[in-house]
């Protein structure tokens, strides 16, 4: 196989990628990177339109090319529909981002409902299945392999208190990141996961002030994440500089998970 020349491989020049939950801080982020590194980005939204379209005025700002597209994820139906709208708008698709979901209510495993557990898992686990289904069904059709990038958490294997749904929503986005890096493969199409940290938002430390602090004190490299952190991981794993990486997960935390816990 040709190696490609070190300065090209974070170059995302005629490709294209599409970031899911676009409209959220972290994934506002990931899509403005891949813009800045030439992609064209489908910035995916749920609810949050004004958001995802100012990730795209934003990198057409910039001279790329961008546009905000609006689908319910966890509709097997609109998964479809918005990577035919990916491709009638760009073409082609070459990675998908698989960062939607959420992370609320904190409950506990006694007071957890049955709607609670289901709608997390299907923000958190439903929607990364079903979007990397009709993603690889594309990339299967265009015939040149391609690259998806799954949004889990530390937490997938470092449980939290009154996070049971969460931690076995990205527990069970972990393996099949896995699973599906091991049946893709042979169609060119690598799967990898990014498991972050604590990450910075607007507000947080007035929000979570004794949390902010606590994790300031324990992370080795004394600070909290920030979005282009995680987004230089997923343009890694997504680029050619990782094209022999697949069914992986990149740590991304500052150093947290390092702790000695015993």
């Amino acid at each position: 196989m040709d190696i490609p020349e070190v300065k090209s491989l974070l170059d995302f020049t005629g490709r294209v990628v599409l970031v899911t939950g676009s409209g959220g801080g972290l994934g506002s982020g990931i899509a403005r990177r891949f813009g800045q590194a030439g992609a064209s980005v489908a910035a995916h939204y749920r609810s949050s339109r004004a958001a995802a379209e100012a990730v795209a005025r934003d990198i057409e700002a910039r001279g790329g090319r961008a546009a905000a597209l609006a689908a319910d994820l966890t509709d097997p139906a609109a998964a479809a529909r918005l990577i035919e709208a990916v491709v009638t708008a760009f073409g082609q698709l070459d990675v998908l981002i698989n960062n939607a979901g959420a992370n609320f209510p904190l409950v506990s495993v006694l007071d957890t409902t049955p709607a609670q557990w289901d709608e997390m898992l299907a923000n958190n686990l439903r929607s990364v299945f079903l979007c990397t289904q009709a993603a690889a069904r594309q990339m299967i059709a265009q015939g040149s392999g391609g690259a998806i990038v799954n949004l889990t958490s530390i937490e997938a294997e470092n449980p939290a208190p009154m996070h049971s749904h969460y931690d076995a929503s990205k527990g069970g986005v972990l393996q099949y990141t896995r699973a599906s890096a091991y049946e893709l493969g042979a169609y060119g199409i690598r799967v990898n996961a990014v498991a972050p940290g604590l990450i910075w938002r607007e507000g947080l430390e007035q929000a979570w002030p004794e949390g902010v602090e606590r994790w300031q004190r324990t992370a080795p490299l004394k600070r909290l994440g920030r979005a282009e952190d995680v987004a230089d991981a997923c343009l890694f794993l997504a680029s050619p500089a990782a094209r022999w990486i697949t069914g992986a997960s990149l740590t991304v935390d500052g150093g947290v998970l390092t702790h000695q816990i015993y």
